[in-house]
């Protein structure tokens, strides 16, 4: 059974840190790259950050969304199977949701909330 599951969401104050992780099972995620969207309550689904595939090794394997370049970071462990979101110098935003997505799957999500 093939699946992902996000974690590490939760509470952080504006200029925290939260790390996600995007955990695969039943595949080598390595072979795949890998998307993190957020989608906040009303609103659509926003692309946030990728990571090649571990097979890609041309160039710059990460691309970032404008609003979080410079302060997120996308790495892989490939002995664990999981992609990490490094969120630094977080801004307030309320909640929304954090999905990643690889192979042709989409984890549920884990909830991520910035305030004050």
């Amino acid at each position: 059974q093939v699946h992902l599951v996000e974690s590490g969401g939760g509470w952080a104050q504006p200029g925290g840190s939260l790390t996600l992780s995007c955990v695969a099972s039943g595949f080598n995620f390595s072979r795949y790259s890998t998307n993190w969207f957020r989608q906040a309550t009303g609103k659509e689904r926003e692309f946030v950050a990728s990571i090649a595939s571990s097979e890609d090794t041309i160039g710059d394997n990460t691309r970032y969304g404008d609003p979080v370049k410079s302060r997120f970071t996308n790495s892989r462990d490939n002995a664990k199977n999981t992609v990490f979101l490094q969120k630094n110098s977080l801004k307030p935003g309320g909640k929304a949701r954090c999905y990643c997505n690889g192979y042709v799957l989409w984890g549920r999500g884990t909830q991520v909330t910035v305030s004050s």
